[in-house]
């Protein structure tokens, strides 16, 4: 007995350095998707490793507390591993744990939330209600943008680049987005091989084409084309246009000019080929033409669930007035529009803000106003001036929040409801701390699966004025 306490006790004290082999049981998964592993005090993030995993890893970079390895072997798989159902999940970077059980996955994304909730947020209590998941958690992307290159031996390819690489993973089929991106994509490199159209090349600069923009409408079918060239021209435009036009609800075809050398996938400007500048589609009842800058959630079917969820935390009743902050193309402002008084959106993007007023222009909504700048400068400056009161705010901010002058001014606005969007539930956290050391209370708080088969979740909570 005291050989094997002290075998083990070496074991936990023994140096942990790179290309040592190792083996782990997974017991968690990080905010990038790795599987979370100990050994000893050491923790080593492992990707495409699950929880409950039993796995052989070679350690690949050490820090001082923890490491990064590399998944050798499969010791014991886990209960919740399944098959992946793309062939190349393992190297590309968008389904980050395609090989959890679908369940698992609503398991892990609401403990996520909750976790952030009482560890950064230091909430007890937590009234969370069960996470909104997908029927059908393929297929649901409305919108895919593939970088265009070139593999070892000179053949086109198209696809998606490898985690945290630009290294593009040839794969036409992605089983994320509509079934009719794969067709689509057969015919431009089709035609681009027939007439001599290369790839650009982000080492030199050179080559034309640098990504294919697709966009699909889910509920009115139609389909959009956007070529993004190093150019302003394509040769034989005619012909792509030709062959583009036999996909059936074919309606925008067009190139977008990005001459930069930038990370940046879309430019300024965009040619129209054939067809109409935008397609349209619905969230609900409402009607939103989309062009090909627009911003528009990728995922419409939980999209339209969780802007109801944001309605019903509302609790509108027609007398209200809302200001919908970071409001982007008026998705959310238009929802609550239906049911408000008055809709004020703010959006720092002039783009976003045009297609705002255009999408309530089209649905009849005169109740909705929008305002261009940023949010913590647009509230404090209008509320200030005008006194313009508030009974609702909803915000839904970008990963990194909402800035403290514009929490400080919700605190001194004093709304009766405030309404919190998030896709990042610890930042989320942090902001929910703040509104409720200043007179509110977390009322309900409910997770929503927006992107399945990738660590990605959107939040929505309601506070109410204590």
């Amino acid at each position: 007995m005291t050989d094997r306490r002290l075998q083990v006790r070496e074991d936990m004290e023994r140096v942990i350095k790179k290309d040592d082999y190792v083996q782990l049981t997974i017991e968690d998964i990080s905010a990038e998707g790795s599987g979370i592993g100990r050994t000893g005090d050491m923790v080593l993030f492992v990707k495409d490793a699950i929880p409950g995993d039993e796995i052989e890893a070679k350690v690949i970079k050490m820090k001082k507390t923890y490491g990064y390895a590399r998944l050798m072997k499969i010791l014991s798989p886990s209960p919740f591993r399944v098959p992946a159902v793309c062939p190349v999940a393992k190297q590309c970077g968008g389904c980050q744990i395609q090989e959890m059980d679908y369940a698992e996955q609503l398991r892990f994304k609401e403990k996520k939330v909750r976790g952030n909730l009482e560890r950064i947020g230091k909430f007890t209590d937590i009234p969370m209600e069960p996470i909104i998941g997908m029927e059908q958690p393929f297929y649901y992307r409305n919108k895919a943008q593939y970088p265009i290159g070139k593999d070892k031996d000179g053949h086109i390819v198209a696809g998606f680049y490898a985690g945290r690489t630009h290294s593009i993973i040839d794969n036409r089929r992605c089983f994320l987005g509509a079934e009719v991106n794969e067709e689509i994509l057969n015919i431009i490199i089709s035609y681009m091989e027939k007439e001599f159209v290369s790839p650009y090349d982000e080492k030199t600069g050179r080559g034309l084409v640098r990504h294919v923009l697709i966009r699909c409408g889910f509920t009115t079918k139609e389909i959009m084309v956007c070529l993004i060239v190093n150019g302003t021209t394509l040769p034989k435009e005619e012909k792509l246009v030709e062959a583009l036009r036999k996909v059936p609800n074919m309606t925008s075809i067009s190139i977008n000019t990005n001459r930069e050398k930038t990370n940046v996938i879309m430019g300024k400007d965009v040619r129209l080929l054939w067809g109409r500048p935008y397609i349209e589609d619905y969230i609900g009842n409402i009607r939103y033409q989309i062009s090909p800058l627009s911003f528009f959630q990728v995922n419409p079917v939980q999209t339209e669930k969780l802007y109801s969820l944001a309605l019903e935390y509302a609790g509108l009743t027609g007398k209200e007035t809302v200001w919908d902050l970071y409001c982007g193309i008026g998705t959310i402002s238009l929802f609550l529009a239906q049911q408000a008084r008055q809709v004020y959106g703010v959006e720092v993007i002039p783009q976003a803000i045009d297609d705002a007023c255009r999408n309530a222009k089209i649905n009849g909504i005169a109740n909705a106003q929008f305002f261009v700048g940023r949010a913590e400068e647009i509230l404090p400056e209008v509320y200030r001036r005008h006194r313009i009161h508030a009974e609702v705010i909803v915000v839904d901010p970008p990963r990194k929040g909402c800035d403290d002058s514009l929490l400080s001014t919700i605190i001194e606005m004093q709304p009766e409801r405030v309404v919190y969007v998030s896709c990042d539930s610890a930042t989320l956290a942090r902001d929910l701390r703040i509104l409720c050391d200043n007179g509110y209370a977390l009322k309900r708080c409910r997770a929503v699966d927006q992107f399945p088969m990738s660590v990605h979740v959107e939040t929505a909570a309601q506070l109410e004025k204590i």
